[in-house]
């Protein structure tokens, strides 16, 4: 029959170690073995919401560009047998309720914009995740506006866009996140 180990300080605190660097090597080993995964699955996320907010396109640019508030936006320009067909902005807001969202938003060489989609958030379920299409049709009404006459605000504060109901904030960071990318996108758009 084995002897117990004495408990004592010394003892207590080498199990404690021992412990510790066991759950370190499984959690380093869980990172590397599903780091490149996750990066897989972003990088196809991002490429389906490019061709989610575009027409038709066969090559794409990245640009990285600086945002107003000294930031930096990313923008795909999109082109089609050497012809440009949109560009795709990845924006973001600070604004949300609950923190930033992030955004991928299409406009046409006119500024017009193609269509949105949602990248990340961590709205209120069922009030501010309503900005995602499989929610509600709030991101619908931005379809084909172009922000030069359309106001990115809501109509509580003056503009032109119908606030997701109990989810006014949500709406403003979404109008946030678009106006941004619409003034990058035109302050960037001939260089």
């Amino acid at each position: 029959m084995a002897s117990k180990t004495e408990s004592n300080f010394k003892n207590m605190v080498l199990t404690l170690f021992l412990v510790t660097g066991i759950a370190a090597l499984a959690l380093g080993g869980v990172y590397s073995l599903t780091k490149e995964p996750i990066a897989i699955a972003r990088q196809k996320k991002l490429e389906a919401a490019i061709k989610a907010v575009l027409p038709d396109f066969d090559t794409i640019v990245k640009k990285k560009v600086p945002d107003p508030d000294g930031d930096s936006l990313i923008l795909y320009n999109a082109e089609k047998g050497g012809s440009p067909t949109g560009v795709a902005v990845k924006t973001y807001s600070n604004k949300g309720f609950g923190g930033t969202i992030d955004i991928m938003v299409g406009f046409t060489e006119d500024g017009t914009i193609t269509n949105t989609t949602v990248l990340s958030q961590k709205e209120t379920p069922g009030l501010g995740d309503k900005m995602k299409k499989s929610k509600s049709n709030f991101s619908e009404q931005f379809i084909g506006k172009d922000p030069a006459n359309f106001k990115l605000k809501v109509k509580k504060d003056g503009g032109d866009v119908d606030a997701i109901t109990a989810a006014t904030i949500s709406s403003r960071a979404f109008c946030d996140a678009l106006q941004r990318a619409y003034d990058t996108y035109k302050e960037n758009q001939d260089k």
